[in-house]
């Protein structure tokens, strides 16, 4: 038997459905206590990442558990040091450098990202936990120059280090992480480095971050007995040291 259907007037198109930025958004933050050696962070973050949306930084990453837990063991090379960190997320690796460091930027892409990495700086402030650091968030995309351009406005004087933390598992961002890093290393008369607690993924994405420290004239150094597996055993992690050549 033959079907026939016709169609109905202002049919011919599909309609597009809309659905606002908050229809993917989760903002239902718990607070959290983290222990990292002698040292306790509590702060606002997610159990998971929210969906179909670019909010991974709304969560704790493994590769930030394996930097904290590094610097609560060795945290003298912190000690006095101007540091700016790149896709800070929640904040949990830059605000326990903070209990170490002299002057700490805090960075994201994100509006809702840094929304809530604010309320932690804020929560870290009022905690009555001594910080030794000034405490600063802004707003930077990889890549950005306008925005790299106006932190380095505010802070002349550079960075000794750059911190990221389990940054590197999306493909098109890691030339621009590290066209980033370059620039920042570059800038002023400092002997910078950039620390990266890297969680392996993909092997494709090993070999760019390998290539791309090349490409920008950086060398790769393993932090000596840093590589663990993490996220319950299913990654390996590692810490990787880079400085300009």
């Amino acid at each position: 038997m033959e079907i026939q259907t016709k169609n109905l007037p202002n049919e011919q198109e599909e309609e597009e459905v809309y659905f606002g930025e908050s229809f993917f958004v989760n903002d239902s933050y718990e607070m959290r206590t983290f222990t990292y050696g002698s040292h306790v962070l509590r702060l606002q973050c997610l159990q998971s990442a929210s969906t179909d949306y670019d909010l991974t930084g709304q969560l704790v990453w493994p590769g930030a558990e394996l930097l904290n837990h590094h610097i609560s063991q060795c945290s003298d090379f912190l000690t006095g040091c101007s540091i700016i960190e790149l896709g800070s997320g929640v904040g949990v690796t830059g605000l326990l450098c903070s209990r170490f460091c002299r002057q700490l930027v805090l960075t994201d892409h994100n509006e809702i990202v840094l929304k809530v990495l604010k309320q932690n700086i804020d929560l870290q402030l009022s905690s009555g936990i001594s910080t030794c650091a000034e405490i600063t968030s802004e707003k930077l995309e990889w890549g950005n120059h306008d925005q790299l351009s106006e932190i380095l406005k505010r802070f002349p004087e550079g960075f000794d280090l750059i911190i990221g933390a389990d940054i590197c598992f999306q493909q098109c961002s890691i030339p621009l992480l590290f066209e980033t890093v370059e620039q920042l290393l570059r800038f002023g008369d400092k002997s910078g480095k950039f620390i990266l607690a890297y969680v392996s993924r993909a092997k494709s994405i090993d070999a760019m971050v390998a290539n791309e420290a090349k490409k920008h004239g950086l060398q790769m150094h393993e932090v000596a007995g840093s590589r663990t597996l993490v996220a319950g055993g299913s990654c390996e992690g590692v810490i990787f040291e880079f400085i300009l050549n």
